[in-house]
């Protein structure tokens, strides 16, 4: 009691120094406590977002080179990434995949009568729910029979693409029109928080502003070729129109396009319906 009493009355003789050095000690802790917990909340907020791009997923995408590099070769249209072989390739051929995931990407404006709104157009399959954490709060998701052909015209939007086009409404029933096609509304996604950007590899993601549609529905309405491949096969199959009017000869542009059909077999429909030929030579075809 007495040594308490004698510590009492020597702070008390400077209270000035008494009071800053109480007050520093108070920062000094504060400090430290404050970045103890600051580090543990990027550390959390990071694993989080690493949980919901799946702790164990690894995403493999196509990267466009650059004009000047090797990969780009010497021709005049540029053609670059993963095939549908290279995909059943990484499937077949890695023994500790557990699954894989095929996707396609493409950015699109789609309608809604008079709304329009910028998405992220998403072929996929049903394993893509569960892949990237999304959870449904209307309707369903994409199921195996909305692929079977001939593939279904339907989508599933994301949590802000269903508030942007059609506000609070249900947009379930409701239809959607991507390019020239009309899509039947199956469902909603609830929205989540976007996932940051890891290093230069991977763009963040924000799944809000996606249309989710079956994968072989986009290969069948929309194609999975790039504006560079298309382009190529019409200046060919515009040179084969030509030598039809030349030489009148349905069985050689037939035997031609059929080669092509082989190559570009989800693009073709669509890039003969460009041609000027008659009813009888597109059915020839």
């Amino acid at each position: 009691m007495k040594t308490f009493t004698l510590s009492m009355r020597s702070l008390l003789l400077q209270p000035l120094r008494s009071g800053l050095a109480i007050i520093g000690i108070w920062i000094g802790i504060t400090a430290v406590i404050w970045l103890v917990a600051m580090g543990n909340g990027v550390s959390q907020q990071a694993q989080d977002q690493i949980r919901d791009l799946g702790a164990k997923n690894v995403i493999v995408r196509t990267v466009k080179p650059s004009q000047n590099s090797s990969a780009a070769g010497g021709g005049m249209f540029l053609s670059y990434g993963l095939k549908r072989a290279d995909f059943k390739k990484i499937a077949a051929g890695v023994p500790w995949v557990e699954q894989a995931v095929p996707i396609r990407e493409m950015r699109k404006t789609v309608r809604n009568d008079q709304t329009e709104q910028e998405v992220r157009v998403v072929g996929c399959t049903p394993e893509y729910l569960d892949l990237n954490q999304l959870t449904v709060e209307r309707g369903r998701f994409i199921t195996e029979q909305d692929g079977t052909f001939p593939p279904k015209n339907v989508c599933v939007l994301g949590g802000r693409s269903a508030v942007a086009l059609f506000g609070f409404e249900n947009p379930v029933g409701r239809v959607l029109q991507v390019d020239t096609d009309f899509y039947r509304i199956v469902g909603q996604t609830s929205q989540r928080d976007p996932t940051a950007a890891i290093g230069g590899n991977l763009d963040s993601q924000d799944y809000n502003f996606d249309v989710y549609i079956p994968l072989k529905t986009l290969y069948h309405r929309i194609g999975d070729q790039n504006p560079q491949h298309l382009k190529h096969l019409l200046q060919q199959l515009r040179l084969f129109e030509q030598l039809l009017r030349h030489h009148q000869s349905h069985v050689f542009l037939a035997f031609m396009v059929r080669i092509l059909f082989d190559q570009h077999v989800n693009n073709i429909r669509r890039i003969v319906d460009l041609l000027n030929v008659s009813h009888t030579q597109r059915d020839l075809i």
